[in-house]
């Protein structure tokens, strides 16, 4: 892991030809070792962007055309709905489908969520590489410990990098995996010309999360598990969602009342947004996604506190409503 590059020039070689990196819209030596290194761990040609959304952006402008529609996984993420309603005015849609079953016909691009965020359903991998349309799986939540959808005739392999793989809650990145080489070289064409490039800081940061990336996973699954079992049993709350894989959870309590004060009773657990760091966080969703999720419905993503800590500190939570 080399030191962060910050330059945003490089000098030509001796005859007055550019090198690999000459202008950093283009490339830059940290991006790309990140670049490599998230490459080999999905099993693709991987690119960096500077957010998730912007990795949705791309990879959405780059593929399609006015007129195109998207399936969409319904209970997916909903900032990738928004992101789609937002280029609605560029003539793209989209339909939700239950990724579960098989994608509908007539559209041009399929987009999956493993697991979905906040309802945490698996998609039926082999249904959507059967569908004529290029298939693209957030596996944001998965990570590639978990999953590796090109490996499951994906085409394309999405990231929040500022979840899991960055892992410390202190870089926002995004990137896409690309199965064929092709449509890598396409993807960062578009890219350069509209600048939606990733910064050496917080690629540098990527570099030091991939390394502790499968440890980190492993431990939040592990108590992922266990919360998520004692959480069925606990009286006071009425839906347990979690894929068996991956540190995060949803479950519902009564109302949204109830909700609030459950997020805001927590000591070691912190009442805040965003998934996939080393340090639990829990925070009710409707307040952001509105009538698209149950009023009482929590999403924990668990961190590296000991199982037990963390039970205590839920269940105290819990006793709030009881």
């Amino acid at each position: 892991m080399e030191p962060v590059d910050r330059a945003t020039i490089w000098p030509y070689d001796e005859r007055g030809e550019p090198r690999q990196f000459y202008y950093s819209r283009y490339g830059s030596p940290t991006v790309a070792e990140a670049e490599e290194r998230l490459g080999e761990l999905d099993g693709g040609r991987a690119l960096l962007f500077p957010s998730g959304s912007g990795a949705t952006t791309a990879l959405v402008l780059s593929m399609l055309q006015p007129g195109d529609t998207i399936a969409l996984a319904e209970g997916c993420y909903f900032g990738t709905g928004v992101t789609f309603q937002a280029l609605a005015g560029w003539g793209l849609r989209y339909v939700e489908f239950d990724q579960t079953g098989t994608p509908p016909e007539g559209v041009q691009l399929v987009w999956l969520e493993a697991p979905s965020n906040p309802y945490l359903t698996m998609p039926d991998l082999e249904a959507a590489a059967a569908h004529p349309a290029p298939v693209v799986v957030d596996s944001t939540a998965a990570t590639p410990v978990h999953l590796r959808p090109l490996e499951h005739g994906a085409d394309f392999v999405l990231h929040s990098a500022t979840k899991y793989l960055a892992g410390h809650d202190d870089a926002l990145l995004g990137a896409v995996i690309c199965r064929d080489p092709a449509a890598a070289d396409a993807l960062r064409t578009f890219r350069t010309r509209t600048g939606i490039v990733a910064a050496a800081d917080p690629a540098w940061l990527l570099l030091r999360g991939l390394k502790t990336l499968e440890v980190r996973v492993h431990r939040q699954t592990a108590t992922a598990s266990t919360l998520a079992e004692r959480l069925r049993s606990h009286p006071g709350v009425q839906v347990v969602r979690y894929a068996g894989i991956g540190g995060l959870i949803s479950f519902d309590v009564q109302d949204g009342e109830a909700a609030r004060r459950v997020e805001t009773s927590t000591q070691l657990i912190v009442n805040a947004t965003s998934l996939g760091g080393v340090t639990s966080v829990m925070e009710s969703r409707h307040r952001w996604e509105g009538e698209r999720v149950p009023t009482g419905l929590l999403r924990l993503s668990v961190g590296l506190e000991d199982a037990d800590a963390l039970w205590d500190d839920l269940a105290g939570a819990l006793e709030q409503i009881s």
